[in-house]
């Protein structure tokens, strides 16, 4: 059994539930439930009338769930956020939460594959129920589609020495663990900077097996949709991808171009920023490593 202590502390808690501007009979959700922690919080604020509805589909995340009867939690992916709420008869809410990226406890589970620091099969798997896997995206992939993957989601300047090399080496035995993928990369990964480049190939491969930036712009478009008028969305991300993409929807209401403007110069937009954006200070990045990159930005329907 999985126990809450081993998903870590909860990443910028204070100022991410504080973003929602918590109204005590109010109805939010926090969809990246994991540990609980930030959940906890919520409930902490809501009045006995409020509701909290959460949302992991880590099978893993089951056992943390919280014996409130507030609360409920829906062990799916959070891209159907809005199908899942209509099921419980819920279609406006007044806050939304979303930690992205991987749990710790997702990182310290050797098996998952997540981690740079153990040898596991390639998995990288958030939901058991996927069939796509690190495996297959390793050992499947034609060249070209590696290639935009290392590219587009690790940011990867040499993805096409990458692809190539994963290609060629895959043609004499399966590349089957984590271990073995470094192995066959080892010449693109000098000491110095070693760590830096296996975190880069390890996001971009969980990026594409998991469809993380797929689910952010799902995710986000219904957000929109089923925030009450003045409701919170209060959202964390921790590389420049996600933070890109929830920047400029909140600003403009869209992940490409720019909205239309009216007779007068001025565009409407779906959004406003409440604040600055917020970053970890000292103390929480020693206490919990995994804040480091953490990027907090919250946003008010209008």
């Amino acid at each position: 059994m999985t126990t809450t202590m081993e998903y870590h502390n909860p990443v910028l808690l204070h100022p991410t539930v504080d973003g929602l501007n918590i109204k005590p009979d109010g109805i939010y959700v926090d969809v990246t439930f994991g540990g609980g922690g930030h959940s906890k919080e919520i409930l902490r604020r809501l009045g006995p009338n409020g509701k909290l509805f959460a949302f992991d589909q880590d099978e893993d995340a089951l056992a943390n769930a919280l014996p409130d009867e507030r609360f409920t939690l829906i062990n799916e992916n959070f891209r159907f956020i809005k199908r899942f709420l209509r099921f419980h008869g819920i279609k406006g809410v007044d806050g939304i939460l979303a930690d992205l990226g991987v749990s710790s406890h997702q990182f310290d589970v050797p098996e998952r594959g997540f981690s740079t620091r153990f040898d596991a099969d390639l998995d990288m798997r958030m939901s058991q129920k996927n069939d796509l896997n690190a495996y297959r995206v390793v050992n499947e992939y034609e060249e070209q589609d590696l290639r935009r993957v290392f590219f587009d989601y690790g940011e990867l300047k040499n993805a096409p020495v990458l692809a190539r090399t994963i290609v060629e080496a895959r043609k004499d035995y399966p590349i089957k663990t984590t271990d073995e993928l470094k192995d066959v990369l080892k010449k693109f990964l000098p000491e110095k900077v070693r760590n830096k480049i296996l975190a880069q190939i390890y996001q971009a491969i969980r990026i594409e097996v998991n469809q993380e930036m797929d689910v952010l712009k799902e995710f986000i478009e219904q957000s929109l949709e089923i925030l009450n008028p003045g409701g919170r969305l209060s959202v964390i991300s921790y590389h420049s991808l996600e933070d890109r993409l929830v920047k400029r929807f909140i600003k403009n209401g869209m992940f490409e171009g720019e909205p239309e403007r009216d007779f007068f110069g001025n565009f409407s937009v779906p959004f406003k920023t409440i604040g600055k954006l917020i970053v970890p200070d000292d103390e929480e990045i020693k206490i919990n490593n995994r804040a480091r990159s953490a990027k907090l930005r919250i946003a008010e329907k209008i």
